[in-house]
């Protein structure tokens, strides 16, 4: 990456794919030396201090002596691709991460140089309960309740189809409370690594039970505790991929499905370096175990363009996982302003595009007012205005965003590969987009002009 190149991705808009209207996280406010840094209010954010690296193919060894020269230490191997490692690594000479990447650059010895981008997510909730005719994003034309605008999966149901547990989907975002009432009988247990404290399996995760916390580097997915917030944005976006039916609260796109969590998103958001690793989390479990993991959930953004994480969408691409991901929250189009990591479009590198954006609509089946949109960036819409889901301790509540809509085209994507085994991540992705139902407020706002309909699945 030139020095022009990283110029124009640092004066990128911040792009909050999660959920919620506003454009400028909370955290920026005031961030204690050594945790992640605001470029400014109107910037992506990135790790001071840090780089992340891929050494040119053949330069291992020689390349890591050579590159501790440059003023820079490995802090630690995040991939080897084609025999190049991936490295996240700490500035030790006092010089700015704009510098540094200008330098490993400039030095012939890397592939690429780029900051360790830090990605967000924002919540706003409207209403804590609701009763009748809340659900309405799993409404069809002729289901009861009915809202044409919703994901028809009520109209899936109905004909037979309500997922299965053999079909496993990750959830790329915070932990989620898998003991929910909503939740419990759809989380994973880790059969290739039973709580022992030994790396059963050698994956390099010890205990893996539920997942990974990246975040936090340990095994506990869930952080919530019975009080407070944490992890109630990766609660909700499991809620409506899958929460169980006929048991009081809501119900998901999904009665049945196995989510596991790949939680990468802490209290000030996460990294690139560790969103990395949760990606390749799902793509080890799937061509280690065979692990019928079908889709990776994405409801987050932020940060400018990161050749790192490409990469890592392209290795699940390979491997026939789908990388479903939140268009943004800022209103703005995304074919004039790309939002990552919606915009990856991985069929260059992967033979086919495993990537779905996924824009806001409401109820009334208006395009949201703060969702993004491009008609060449971003695939279709989905429900995403007023959505009821499950949230920590065992409680439920109303968000909005794209972070909203993403979900139901995962679990469309998980409903899909239920009634259709052995179908790859590009055929599931074609059902996904030629099903659409034209809808005018996305006409010339997305690639296919239409919202999800999964009723046909």
């Amino acid at each position: 990456m030139n020095p022009a190149r990283l110029a124009a991705l640092m004066t990128l808009a911040l792009t909050l794919a999660a959920c919620g209207q506003n454009s400028t996280p909370a955290a920026e406010a005031q961030i204690p030396a050594g945790e992640p840094t605001a470029v400014s209010p109107a910037t992506p954010e990135f790790v001071e201090g840090e780089v992340l690296v891929q050494l040119q193919s053949g330069l291992s060894a020689q390349g890591l002596t050579a590159l501790s020269g440059l003023g820079v230490q490995s802090l630690e191997t995040l991939a080897v691709t084609n025999g190049a490692p991936l490295l996240r690594m700490q500035i030790s000479d006092g010089a700015s991460v704009q510098a540094k990447i200008g330098q490993l650059q400039a030095s012939g010895m890397v592939r690429f140089a780029e900051p360790n981008w830090v990605y967000h997510h924002q919540a706003t909730a409207s209403d804590s309960y609701f009763t009748n005719g809340t659900l309405w994003g799993m409404y069809g034309d002729a289901s009861s309740p009915a809202n044409a605008y919703g994901s028809q999966a009520a109209e899936a149901w109905a004909r037979g189809n309500v997922g299965s547990d053999g079909v496993y989907v990750g959830i790329i975002d915070e932990g989620y409370q898998f003991d929910h009432p909503d939740l419990k009988n759809n989380a994973w247990t880790n059969p290739y690594d039973p709580v022992n404290g030994v790396d059963d399996d050698g994956n390099g995760y010890v205990d893996d039970t539920r997942g990974w916390d990246f975040a936090n580097g340990d095994n506990s997915v869930y952080d919530g505790g019975t009080r407070g917030s944490q992890d109630s944005h990766g609660t909700h976006v499991a809620g409506t991929i899958g929460g169980t039916a006929n048991d009081g609260g809501v119900v998901g796109v999904n009665h049945n499905v196995t989510f596991i969590s790949g939680k990468f998103l802490g209290r000030r958001g996460g990294t690139t370096a560790n969103a990395i690793k949760a990606v390749d989390y799902f793509t080890d479990l799937k061509t280690r175990h065979g692990m019928n993991i079908v889709a990776t959930n994405n409801s987050w953004g932020g940060g400018g363009y990161s050749q790192a994480l490409y990469d890592a969408v392209v290795r699940a691409a390979k491997a026939n996982i789908l990388f479903i991901a939140a268009a943004g929250n800022s209103g703005t189009n995304n074919d004039t302003t790309a939002s990552y990591p919606s915009n990856y479009d991985t069929t260059a590198s992967a033979g086919y595009d495993s990537v779905i954006a996924v824009a806001a609509i409401d109820k009334a089946g208006a395009l949201a007012s703060f969702s993004q949109y491009g008609a060449k960036s971003v695939d279709l819409g989905a429900p995403g205005v007023a959505i009821m889901s499950s949230v920590p301790y065992n409680g439920y509540s109303s968000y909005n965003g794209t972070s909203m809509a993403t979900p139901h085209v995962t679990g469309g994507a998980a409903l899909y590969a239920a009634s259709h085994p052995g179908a790859t991540a590009k055929q599931i992705r074609d059902a996904i987009l030629g099903s659409v139902v034209a809808t005018n407020s996305l006409n010339g706002k997305t690639v296919t002009g239409g919202r999800l309909n999964v009723s046909g699945f």
